[in-house]
Order: C-alpha cells, then sequence, then structure tokens
C-alpha cells in the first residue's frame, strides 16, 4: 500500500510541475521576438496581408486570453493545428514518432550494454591502462558535439567506405536488417555521450562498493571474481547506475534533435527544429510538454525500480 501511495503522490506532484512547464513554454515563445504571421505571409507581404492572418490565427487577442484557450484545448486533448502546414499537431506527432523511438531505444539499449561492462572493468582494474582508456573515452564523449561525431561517422563509413547510408529511415516493417541498417550510424552517434555517462557513474559506484567489509569476506570466501563483480559489486551499485540513466534521458532527448537533423531521420527531432525556425507554436509547445512529460514518468519508473534492486529502500 505504501508503494501505491507514493506512486499517486507522485503522479499528483506532476500536475503543478507540467503546470509551470506550460506556463514558461506559452510566455516564452509569445514573449521571444518574430512574428509567425510575418512568416506565413513571406516577404512580399503587405501589413495588411499580416494583420489579416494574425487576426485568422488569434494572434492579436492578449496573452491570457490566448493562453486560456490553449490551455481549454489541451485538457481536451488537442495540441492545437500547425501554423504552417495547418494539420493537427497531435496527427503530426504520430506521423514522426516511430523514427523516434527507434533510435531512442537503440541508443539506451546499446549504451547500457556497452557502458556498465566498461565500467565495472575500469572499477575493477583501477589505475591500469583498462581504467586509463575507460576514462579517457569518457571525456572524449563529453568533449565532442554530438553533430561533430555524426559528421565524421558520415565522412568515414558512408563516403569513403561504403558500407552504410548516409541518411534516411526504413520502418521496422518493412524488415528488421533495412530498418536496422539505417539506424547503426544515428545510434553510434547518439550513444557516444550516454557510454561516457553511464561508464564514469558506473565504475565510481563499483569502486566505492568494491571497498566495503562484504566485498573483502567475499574474497576471503573464495567467491570467484565474476561472481563478485556481478552478484555483490554490481547488485550493490545498481541504484545510482539506473539514477544517472534516468536523468541521461534528458541529454538523449537533446542529442535525438541534432542527429535526426544530421542524418535527415523524419522524428520529432527534425520536427521540433522545423518548428522553431517556422516559429510554429503549437507544434513546439506540443512537442515541449510531451517531451516533458515523458522525462518526468521515466523518473517515476526509476523511483520505483528503487525498491526493486535495493530491498532497504521503502517509501
Amino acid at each position: 500500500m505504501r508503494l501505491y501511495a507514493f506512486i499517486a503522490k507522485r503522479l499528483l506532484a506532476t500536475i503543478p510541475v507540467m503546470g509551470v512547464v506550460a506556463v514558461v513554454v506559452f510566455l516564452m515563445l509569445r514573449l521571444a521576438p518574430g512574428d509567425p504571421a510575418a512568416v506565413l505571409a513571406g516577404d512580399v507581404a503587405s501589413p495588411e496581408d499580416v494583420k489579416r492572418i494574425r487576426i485568422a490565427l488569434g494572434l492579436n487577442q492578449p496573452i491570457h486570453t490566448q493562453f486560456v484557450i490553449w490551455i481549454g484545448r489541451l485538457f481536451r486533448g488537442d495540441l492545437g493545428t500547425s501554423i504552417i502546414s495547418n494539420v493537427p499537431v497531435t496527427q503530426m506527432i504520430q506521423q514522426r514518432l516511430e523514427p523516434t523511438l527507434a533510435l531512442a531505444t537503440t541508443t539506451i539499449l546499446f549504451a547500457v550494454v556497452v557502458a556498465v561492462p566498461l565500467g565495472v572493468l575500469a572499477a575493477w582494474w583501477q589505475g591500469t591502462w583498462v581504467d586509463r582508456a575507460v576514462m579517457a573515452f569518457s571525456v572524449i564523449g563529453f568533449s565532442v558535439p554530438v553533430f561533430v561525431l555524426g559528421y565524421l561517422y558520415i565522412f568515414s563509413f558512408a563516403i569513403n567506405l561504403r558500407w552504410l547510408p548516409v541518411q534516411g529511415y526504413v520502418s521496422v516493417s518493412q524488415g528488421l536488417g533495412p530498418f536496422l541498417h539505417r539506424l547503426i550510424l544515428p545510434t553510434l552517434t547518439l550513444s557516444v555521450l550516454y557510454i561516457a555517462l553511464i561508464a564514469r557513474i558506473t565504475r565510481a559506484s563499483v569502486l566505492e562498493v568494491l571497498g566495503e567489509d562484504y566485498i573483502r569476506t567475499a574474497q576471503a570466501k573464495g567467491v570467484r571474481n565474476r561472481r563478485l563483480l556481478i552478484r555483490h559489486a554490481l547488485a550493490n551499485a545498481a541504484v545510482p547506475i539506473v539514477t544517472v540513466i534516468g536523468l541521461g534521458i534528458a541529454l538523449l532527448i537533446g542529442g535525438v534533435v541534432v542527429t535526426e537533423s544530421v542524418f535527415n531521420l523524419p522524428g520529432l527531432g527534425r520536427l521540433t527544429v522545423d518548428a522553431v525556425l517556422a516559429r510554429d507554436y503549437p507544434i513546439i509547445q506540443g512537442l515541449i510538454l510531451i517531451f516533458s512529460g515523458v522525462y518526468v514518468l521515466l523518473n517515476l519508473v526509476i523511483d520505483i525500480t528503487y525498491t526493486l534492486l535495493d530491498p532497504r529502500i521503502r517509501y
């Protein structure tokens, strides 16, 4: 019952959080310089044409009136209609959702599978060349921007070696092979920063656990190294590792925007860039709200998994 009460409490706490996000996003976009009506009208439009478009879009109304109308639509599940394409925002998000989910899923799986063993090995062989190599990779991963890695991969594997395609997306419904073939370079590009973060935290957490008395006791009893690392060290260091995986979702969301632009993937990241350039308020607001909601819910799931990883934690 305590766990259910905790979940209900956290879900209720997301309401004011999302409310603050909605207010900030709405005011930030409305008060920023630029006029979407002028963008929609074109360079040769007259002031009267721009004025008519502003009236049609409701941009001539006071900001508080626009906000009340927008909130009312949100409660009905309506994210609005794109100013540029005149298509419902919900429909546009549904059309672009699959590439983003595919890229995020492959990136998370690949990063966790690679980073956790690297961090464990670096902690076990502290001070050796393995440890120094993992730490050097972490520094490089944090230092090199995502778009730089993307262009390096394109130049190396797509242009010079011709092993992989430069850009584009193939749905999983058209075959698993072509689907993964198109996602290899974007996944490698986006996962570097994620691997660097998880590997560094894993090393620090496992290194701290390896200094505990029960580890030395297990070693004295003759427990094999593999069992010692997995059953004793990694299991007791899992909570901070899972925490950083959840916090890294924020980095992943930002990286998706850049990666999809570099590799021309028709996902939510590319949609975000196009909407920002066109000052399409409804799309930007809808995407930020969805990203914020996903991030909040993922952190709730991670908090709940703490009880599975560490029985001492109770809510």
